[in-house]
């Protein structure tokens, strides 16, 4: 195959915009995706299979039972779990990756958020550091992402945020009854109540149409093609520069190095199980936390006998996801309206300044619940069965809701992805294996956030609430899975420098949520966006001074 300057793996949230950014600064560049390219008619809007309910099947990849994981319990048991059972947790393989089917909350990070160590100092057990990055060197990418991307809602309503240039370029959608229940009851507390930033058009933008409000959004493809991803925004600008090509069920087996010790392309199985190399100037790695991590480990030659960028044994380390916590209120009057996405309101001001606590989170209602989400949402002590259970989903499934949020996560150094020994996948490629607790601090701020989630609900009526505050006993790798391959100055204890070039490589980047130093009380899908902004602003800005040549 021609030889490129780029060859990206992975065509998600960052790969996406990578290959945008480069082929229209004139890099030819190959995208390399495991999975295929869905659209909503091959997805359709199945309550029993869709993303969030991954025991029964991933409408979005892996499709079948050939790429399993190992994942090690709080007892040091490990376990292999395949893709249709709830522990895998649920990764995209697929064009666009998650952001074909998120719910598309786009937030960005608070200024604190950088520099949580400064801030807070480091927990006990932790892994707590500051990013080499500060807000005010992200902002000019969150401020792209969210006009290149399309970002609709209203920040206005809140003091607690990072400062911006100008506002989203979206208004948010009208307010459904949950927001309209929830919104005065938050001010009575003396909160600042405001409508979510999402990756979803409420008018026509970028040449297509709005949200038309149906109830099958977050863990499903858009039929009207509103939710806004890099499947339908990015990836089609940089096919059309006719400078990058797109390869899907293409699954990279490693990077491949020269006897210098510099990349000179991967080598993957084909959409037909053949073994193809790609040649390229420069490689990166855009798979997500757990996957970006596994090629670096699986990339192992003479002078990488521990895997790319794995001199200092920092590769998988501090994998983190989110903790959810927060509540569920009963009412004796109806909430639901039946009006998607269910999502619209939220709080940031206990994200930070809490005496005894390292951060916090946003809180938010819930996305709507489907029948089947319900289930784990009913009052104490219901019957999991019979016509007990179904009077209580008749009684509460229209007259409750839920507040809930993602927790700041402790990173750790022993919450990480190795490589399993034994188990292998359909390609005989080694795969993730997944060990590490929680740190408990993470619980304890999770316990706060529950507590002060039923307090709203309460205010607003709740005639009786359930806290949500499950204590996971193993690390998360699911769809907000972050860390692996952080950015840091130290080349001792970090992955990739403050642009994502590996420290040990200087052409090959990891640009995806693995290099970020903690994961934020926030959905990070922005961040994502934005760190690939940045690190491709300066991958373009050196290679057209250098073109990477040692």
């Amino acid at each position: 195959m021609k030889r490129v300057n780029a060859v990206i793996v992975g065509a998600g949230a960052a790969g996406g915009i990578v290959a945008k950014e480069l082929s229209t600064a004139g890099l030819s560049v190959v995208l390399l995706e495991r999975g295929k390219w869905y659209t909503p008619a091959d997805c359709r809007k199945d309550d029993l299979r869709n993303q969030r309910t991954t025991v029964l099947g991933n409408a979005f990849g892996p499709e079948d039972e050939g790429n399993p994981r190992v994942v090690v319990d709080s007892s040091g048991v490990p376990r292999t779990v395949l893709p249709s059972e709830g522990a895998y947790s649920n990764n995209a393989a697929c064009v666009g990756g998650g952001t074909l089917s998120y719910g598309a909350q786009a937030w960005r990070y608070m200024p604190q958020d950088f520099k949580l160590r400064s801030i807070y100092g480091a927990p006990q057990g932790s892994s707590l550091e500051d990013w080499p990055i500060t807000y005010d060197d992200i902002e000019p990418f969150y401020d792209k992402a969210e006009y290149e991307i399309g970002i609709s809602g209203d920040y206005s309503g809140t003091p607690f945020k990072g400062p911006r240039k100008r506002p989203l370029p979206m208004p948010p959608l009208p307010p459904n009854r949950e927001f309209q229940i929830l919104e005065p009851a938050a001010r009575r507390l003396g909160l600042h109540p405001f409508h979510i930033p999402m990756a979803r058009n409420t008018v026509p933008y970028n040449g297509r149409g709005p949200c038309m409000r149906c109830r099958w959004c977050c863990g499903f493809a858009c039929e009207v093609d509103a939710k806004n991803g890099s499947q339908n925004t990015v990836i089609p600008v940089a096919l059309a520069t006719g400078n990058c090509e797109m390869r899907t069920e293409s699954m990279v087996k490693e990077i491949l190095t020269d006897d210098r010790g510099r990349a000179r392309g991967v080598s993957y199985f084909d959409a037909n199980g053949h073994l193809q190399q790609q040649l390229s100037d420069i490689v990166i790695v855009s798979g997500c936390a757990t996957e970006s991590a596994r090629l670096l480990l699986n990339s192992k030659s003479r002078l990488f006998p521990n895997g790319l960028g794995n001199r200092h044994d920092q590769v998988g380390r501090h994998l983190q996801g989110h903790h959810y916590t927060g509540a569920i209120g009963y009412f004796d009057f109806e909430t639901y309206d039946d009006i998607g996405p269910g999502a619209s309101i939220a709080i940031t001001d206990y994200s930070h300044g809490t005496p005894g606590l390292v951060g916090g989170g946003m809180l938010a209602n819930e996305f709507i619940r489907l029948p089947i989400h319900m289930i784990d949402r009913m009052p104490p002590n219901t019957p999991r069965w019979g016509l007990a259970h179904k009077k209580a989903m008749r009684d509460w499934h229209k007259r409750s809701i839920v507040i809930m949020g993602p927790t700041q996560q402790i990173p750790t150094a022993d919450g990480r992805v190795t490589l399993d020994p034994d188990v292998k996948d359909k390609w005989g490629l080694p795969v993730v294996r997944i060990s590490g607790n929680v740190h408990p601090h993470t619980f304890e701020i999770g316990d706060m956030q529950a507590r002060r989630s039923e307090a709203w609900l309460k205010e607003a009526g709740a005639i009786s609430t359930s806290l949500m505050a499950g204590k996971p006993k193993v690390v998360s790798a699911g769809q907000h899975q972050a860390g692996t391959c952080r950015m840091g100055n130290d080349p001792q204890g970090s992955v990739v420098n403050r642009n994502c070039q590996i420290h040990d490589v200087d052409n090959i980047f990891v640009i995806d949520g693995s290099v970020h130093v903690n994961n934020g009380g926030f959905n990070p899908a922005l961040t994502i966006m934005a760190i690939a902004y940045l690190a491709s602003d300066a991958l373009v800005h050196n290679w057209k001074g250098t073109g990477f040549r040692s």
